[in-house]
């Protein structure tokens, strides 16, 4: 029987009319920016970040967590003694960073939040250490401060033997031209971005095969690729802010990016306007999915409608600025390709993916 994203816990249904109900409360307060001489901009709400706006800039807000990923190198820790937490940290900082990039906006300050179940997680020196410096590498990397946090001790909520982690972070845009804000148009270039790995998402479902393997996180993944189940997974996410900073530096216009994560490869259609995402040239899934989707097995409609299969992020650029971006993704350091083309059918708004025989429509992803 194939595993699936929902067998592990996560239904993407009940989330996402969580979601939309918290912006439909949440535009009734709009108004109270007033007050602060600041205003909400339109068609904010349901993007990965929110903007306010004032009259020469827009300030940025997110809030993320890392989601399960430490349970694995909890178990990691446990079984081998190898302590994956620098890798964890900067996998939160990374997920909290890649969103808020999304709408233009560099990332300022960064902050943690590290709930734990006793106060005596932090007693771990090798493991906290690890956390603390990985967490400031990540800020480094996306050339923001680390403002701050908070380590609440939530015992009954949280696990003794467990940590979450999440942050925020505040970011800028200025001047207010480099605002992105979905300016897509038929035939625009759609690059590819490489991703680590699993990254931060799908990690229930991660778990759930690990449970089923008789080695556990210590199986091989094979495929050409010589680490564990374990390894691969903690290998730490991207960060993409230097692409988006090196754009703006230049003076290239993004139409639209997108940080790919929750919803796998149907978040490339996250725009609101009807648009269809044709993938001609997807590569195929580095060997950790290969893995997985043998291992669970994992149907490949499920896996791409999951995991980022080997993309983390997406930039939609105007086919004329396609090899420029290319060329400063690259020089930037990032692993990025020409994927595919935007093409406008009226109302059809859908992801297709010919290769593999792949079509989600856009009533597969209702984050608004």
């Amino acid at each position: 029987m194939s595993l699936s994203y929902e067998a592990s816990g996560v239904r993407y249904d009940q989330l996402d009319a969580f979601k939309r109900a918290c912006q439909q409360a949440a535009r009734t307060t709009a108004g109270l920016l007033r007050d602060h001489g600041y205003a909400e901009p339109a068609s904010t709400r349901g993007e990965s970040a929110y903007l306010i706006e004032a009259a020469d800039h827009f300030l940025a807000h997110v809030e993320e967590g890392l989601g399960t990923k430490n349970l694995v190198a909890d178990a990691v820790y446990a079984e081998t003694g190898k302590c994956f937490y620098r890798e964890i940290a900067i996998d939160t900082v990374a997920t909290i960073v890649n969103d808020l990039i999304t709408c233009g906006a560099l990332p300022i300050s960064v902050a943690m939040h590290a709930a734990v179940g006793d106060s005596g997680w932090f007693a771990d020196a090798v493991r906290t250490n690890a956390l603390v410096a990985g967490f400031a590498e990540g800020c480094r990397a996306a050339g923001a401060v680390w403002g701050g946090g908070e380590t609440p001790t939530l015992g009954g909520v949280v696990e003794p033997s467990a940590i979450v982690l999440a942050g925020s972070a505040i970011g800028k845009i200025q001047p207010k031209s480099h605002r992105i804000t979905g300016n897509v148009a038929e035939g625009d270039a759609i690059l590819f971005f490489a991703s680590s790995g699993v990254q931060t998402n799908g990690l229930s479902l991660c778990r759930k095969l690990a449970a089923q393997l008789p080695q556990g996180y210590s199986t091989p993944i094979g495929h050409g690729d010589p680490r564990t189940y374990g390894e691969a997974l903690l290998a730490p996410s991207v960060i993409y802010v230097a692409f988006v900073r090196e754009c703006q530096r230049r003076g290239l216009p993004l139409n639209y990016v997108a940080h790919v994560t929750g919803h796998g490869w149907r978040k490339l259609m996250r725009l609101e306007e009807p648009f269809v995402y044709e993938i001609t040239d997807p590569r195929p899934a580095p060997a950790l999915f290969q893995f997985m989707m043998e291992a669970g097995p994992i149907d490949r409609r499920e896996a791409y409608a999951t995991f980022n299969m080997g993309i983390g992020f997406a930039a939609f650029v105007a086919p004329d600025q396609a090899e420029e971006a290319l060329a400063l993704a690259q020089a930037t350091g990032y692993d990025a390709w020409r994927a595919g083309t935007v093409r406008k059918q009226g109302n059809r708004k859908a992801v297709v993916v010919p290769a593999f025989g792949l079509e989600f429509g856009g009533e597969t992803l209702q984050v608004r």
